[in-house]
């Protein structure tokens, strides 16, 4: 089975229901599937077709939503990049998997055009919003792609379903998430891994049609765009906003829209929580609550459920290369509270020692490994990586998922999470890099050593702070560091903290050590 036939089954079985709704738009699922086909129609008519990358760097609105659909109906692969991405990254991952097309707004055209412009692989570049003023060069000068608007592209192609040729081995998708080396790194996702991991995750959440998912997350974080592949499997209702900014209009739209599915992150759970007036509203329509990125403190449950009364609240762990790991049972909530529970339907989970051997009793520190159709094909082109997360099983047909996550069990077989092997620090759900983070602090000429590490956080999981050693008479300030890596980083990429020092501690080759950090 290929992903875009979540959406084509549900447009013939729910053809008039809705689908998605976007603020005041509203699409139904025929209406998602016919702009989906126009989309592929036009892509293929420009020669872009059989596992060509196609870039889509968009805020959480229809047109991602469409363009995701309408790249897998082209047989092509859908990279979502986070909308607050820098152009030198932007351009970065369009060269370094050699993207065919680029799909974007007019509200990003500045970034996407300094990007385009050093990326010799692109063919078009697809632009929705108020394109009057942008696709032409003020020099006169044409582009050294094709440059088209979404309403004349979409307008002008045929609506009819085109032909597939890929199978369920195919890739899907590139996920682009953190590597130790400072670069991005492409997670490759097959039709089968997404399939097997959306066919998953529905199945314990128990969804059905009639359930409405209130999506605030990023749809270019797998958590978000999962809320979208997963509803169109069952024919459920997306509501679709573009973040969590105004938790009270959110609140209000959950009641509005008679939400059954809440998604998410404790972020969001210690805002909620902060919402005295919430104590007094009733939300007879919620069925469940999930969370990931971080387990939620027991203090964050127990408020939850008084808040949400008779909403199931899903305590769960994943990551990028096989979406999810685990998951705990809502009942098991009182009794092991920190725990991310068991390996979910069609999956195995076990630990290992230092040298690989499994490890079966309970209450002993081990590596968690994943297997599973739902664990990634590897990372784009970088084969020693990829060697390195994916390795024999116990089977000699397998590879399986070292996560590089320390996790123990107890005797009922339960996870707990420990911490983590490498130095990615993992906050807000999203991976962060430090040496990513470092090279950008390292651009200030009075800086003389940086050191970034994460650090615990109730809330976030980890929280980024960044160490620093300034020249003698620098006047640098904390506020200077921040505001410079906010220009330069994603927010999530950002550090909470800077701690400046005299010096960082080294090991024997003179390497900064972050031990004592």
């Amino acid at each position: 089975m290929q992903v875009q036939e979540f959406l084509e089954r549900s447009a013939e079985r729910f053809p008039d229901k809705a689908a998605l709704i976007a603020g005041s738009r509203r699409f139904t699922f025929s209406d998602i599937d016919a702009q989906g086909n126009r989309l592929a129609n036009f892509l293929s008519g420009c020669g872009i077709g059989d596992g060509d990358r196609v870039v889509v760097l968009l805020d959480n609105c229809p047109e991602t939503v469409i363009s995701i659909f309408g790249v897998l109906k082209a047989d092509s692969v859908f990279v979502v990049i986070n909308p607050s991405v820098k152009a030198d990254k932007l351009a970065y991952m369009i060269n370094n998997c050699r993207a065919a097309a680029l799909i974007t707004h007019s509200s990003k055209w500045s970034t996407a055009l300094k990007a385009a412009i050093d990326s010799p692989s692109l063919k078009t570049v697809l632009v929705a919003g108020d394109t009057d003023a942008i696709l032409e060069r003020e020099d006169g000068g044409g582009f050294p792609f094709e440059a088209h608007g979404w309403d004349e592209a979409l307008g002008g192609s045929k609506v009819v379903t085109p032909g597939s040729k890929a199978i369920d081995i195919d890739l899907a998708a590139l996920i682009y998430t953190s590597g130790t080396t400072g670069h991005p790194k492409g997670v490759m996702l097959t039709h089968l891994n997404i399939v097997s991991a959306s066919t998953s995750i529905t199945a314990y959440l128990e969804n059905r049609a009639d359930d409405i998912i209130l999506n605030t997350l990023p749809l270019s974080f797998d958590y978000g765009l999962y809320q979208i592949l997963m509803a169109a499997q069952f024919g459920g209702t997306v509501v679709l906003e573009r973040s969590f900014t105004y938790p009270y209009a959110v609140i209000e739209l959950l009641k509005r829209e008679k939400v059954t599915g809440f998604p998410i992150v404790p972020t969001m759970a210690a805002i909620l929580l902060q919402m005295k007036e919430l104590k007094k509203e009733r939300f007879e329509h919620l069925r469940y609550i999930t969370n990931t990125a971080a387990a939620l403190p027991a203090s964050h449950i127990n408020g939850l459920r008084k808040i949400f009364e008779g909403a199931r609240i899903y305590s769960m762990y994943g990551l990028t290369e096989c979406k999810r790991v685990s998951y705990l049972p809502p009942e098991e909530l009182d009794r092991r509270p920190t725990s991310v529970g068991r390996g979910m339907p069609n999956e195995q989970v076990y630990l290992v020692d230092g040298d690989g051997r499994m490890i079966d009793e309970p209450g002993v520190d081990g590596e968690l490994v994943v297997r599973g159709a739902n664990v990634m094909k590897g990372y784009w082109e970088l084969p020693e990586e990829t060697e390195r997360m994916l390795r024999p099983g116990r089977y000699p047909w397998e590879k399986v998922l070292y996560t590089g996550d320390i996790f123990r069990k107890d005797e009922e077989g339960f996870l707990y999470f420990v911490s983590r092997r490498d130095d990615i620090i993992k906050s807000r759900g999203e991976k962060v890099s430090p040496k990513e983070v470092e090279n950008v602090i390292y651009e200030l000429p009075d800086v003389i050593e940086a050191a970034v590490v994460g650090v615990p956080d109730e809330i976030l999981g980890e929280s980024i702070k960044a160490f620093i050693v300034l020249k003698r008479d620098s006047e640098l300030t904390d506020k200077d560091i921040i505001s410079h890596c906010m220009k330069r980083l994603e927010d999530f990429m950002v550090p909470k903290v800077v701690e400046f020092k005299e010096a960082l501690d080294k090991t024997s080759s003179g390497k900064i050590s972050k031990k004592g950090l």
